[in-house]
């Protein structure tokens, strides 16, 4: 019997291909591809989180950045580069769901004014160090959050979610939901890279359900990274992915602060 030949390189390249033909039937529709970029789990400077900003810089590519308010440090917002949005991410990121029950930092099982002391204890200071920086949106951590205090968050302040998946409402309560889709981490096989064929197939599906309006057409398709865990197969895959889509004249990156609708930041005073 014949062996099938090692198709390692030709999976790679049929992934990007995929991904090269769902852009050009939304370019032969005649609509734009808009993508946003959301990292999560930042506190402090980190080697990795300023080798994204450099790539993402290079490549002109706007930033979500979602910080732990509870262990922010203040030298991590003097050094963010222009383009950079300040997400909340949570409070301090502590599992606080029942046993048996996947990682939530705000379930169910807990008193909402609990959530809200927290919550707001945690916006105070993330405008408090970030400035003009933070949008009021809150990303929880494990994109988990109780459905009980969705309907309060406009109440606390907060005028944006983020999590993952398609959202099933583009606005909740006076509260405005863009989500991420594409993950990049294989959180169940050592936290490395889920793979170029992975990360594309999530993409394409994303982009393949919006245009035959299976889910909201309306929502950017969300790259979700995480700094802290990228390895080297991590930082190839967003190299090679940024330069493509440069390239693609039907694709727009989307900044969060023009997804939630917030003002941009004041241009500094030239001196």
């Amino acid at each position: 019997m014949a062996r099938a030949p090692h198709c390692g390189v030709s999976l790679v390249s049929g992934a990007w291909e995929s991904l090269q033909a769902e852009l050009q039937r939304w370019r032969d529709d005649g609509r734009t591809v808009e993508f946003w970029l959301r990292d999560d789990d930042a506190a402090a400077p980190h080697a990795a989180l300023e080798r994204l900003f450099e790539l993402t810089g290079r490549w002109q590519i706007p930033l979500a950045l979602a910080v732990i308010p509870h262990h922010a440090e203040g030298q991590l917002f003097s050094s963010l580069p222009p383009g950079t949005d300040v997400l909340q991410h949570g409070f301090d990121h502590r599992n606080r769901a029942g046993e048996g029950e996947k990682k939530c930092e705000f379930p169910s099982g807990e008193a909402s004014e609990h959530a809200k002391e927290r919550l707001c204890r945690g916006r105070e200071r993330l405008t408090a160090l970030a400035g003009s920086r933070a949008i009021d949106v809150l990303v929880p951590p494990w994109n988990r959050i109780s459905a009980a205090l969705i309907p309060l968050l406009a109440g606390w302040g907060f005028r944006g979610i983020s999590r993952f998946r398609p959202r099933m409402a583009k606005r909740s309560a006076g509260v405005l939901e863009v989500n991420t889709h594409v993950d990049l981490i294989a959180w169940k096989g050592g936290r490395g890279f889920v793979g170029v064929e992975l990360a594309l197939e999530q993409a394409v599906r994303h982009l393949a359900a919006r245009r035959l309006a299976a889910v909201d057409s309306t929502e950017p398709t969300g790259w979700l990274t995480h700094h802290a865990c990228h390895d080297a197969a991590t930082w190839r895959f967003l190299e090679e992915l940024f330069a493509r889509l440069q390239e693609q004249p039907a694709v727009r990156w989307r900044s969060a602060r023009e997804l939630f609708g917030f003002a941009p930041p004041p241009v500094p005073a030239q001196r």
